[in-house]
């Protein structure tokens, strides 16, 4: 089947299923935020990767929910321009999990997910003492595509800090075996890293 979508247009609720199940696996950013009076935000987002080296620059895009109104990651980034870009792991699967339910803004997914605050050199926000890497980042711009149901705004985050634990990072390459990244997939689907294969790239 065909569509050429401003002659058949699909439902934005049919679209996402049709990206979300196809462009997979996705890493996952769980994020953290701060408002103007302090409150923390903690929510992981799938559409994420890395945007740029040199400036470092991740890029993740939060989606404007059914009614068309932003999460707290929007809102908490036009108050407080930082934040802190988490990679989804394995052992913290379940608490990642526990952060994707829709919350009042003034409840903190931190104490929500039983997950422990540490300082984030170099920014105000906190990072999850936990997580095996965190990215202290200043955000660079955020670009909207529409106030519509459904509509994403991407995140570009300049990481200015790291903090990454010694037992994965040998100073040249991560431990994939002891960071255990989860991919996510669609619907309720994620993706161990556990059978993977390596080819040479060509000359």
């Amino acid at each position: 089947m065909d569509y050429l979508l401003n002659e058949q247009p699909l439902s934005a609720g049919v679209i996402y299923r049709l990206l979300s199940g196809s462009v997979c696996p996705r890493p996952i950013a769980w994020v953290s935020t701060q408002d103007k009076s302090g409150n923390t935000n903690l929510a992981p987002f799938s559409f994420f990767n890395v945007a740029s080296v040199n400036p470092p620059i991740l890029a993740f895009s939060p989606l404007l929910d059914g009614s068309g109104q932003p999460k707290d990651t929007l809102r908490n980034l036009t108050e407080l321009a930082e934040c802190v870009v988490h990679v989804g792991s394995e052992a913290l699967i379940e608490a990642l999990n526990t952060t994707s339910a829709s919350v009042p803004p003034e409840q903190d997914e931190f104490l929500l997910a039983g997950l422990e605050k540490a300082e984030m050199v170099g920014i105000s926000v906190p990072r999850i003492a936990g997580a095996p890497v965190a990215f202290g980042c200043k955000l660079y711009d955020m670009i909207r595509f529409g106030d519509q149901p459904l509509a994403g705004t991407l995140v570009l985050a300049e990481v200015v800090a790291i903090h990454i634990d010694d037992a994965i990072w040998d100073g040249r390459h991560i431990n994939m075996d002891a960071l255990k990244p989860v991919g996510r997939l669609a619907g309720s689907d994620y993706l161990r890293i556990t059978d993977r294969f390596a080819i040479e790239r060509p000359a």
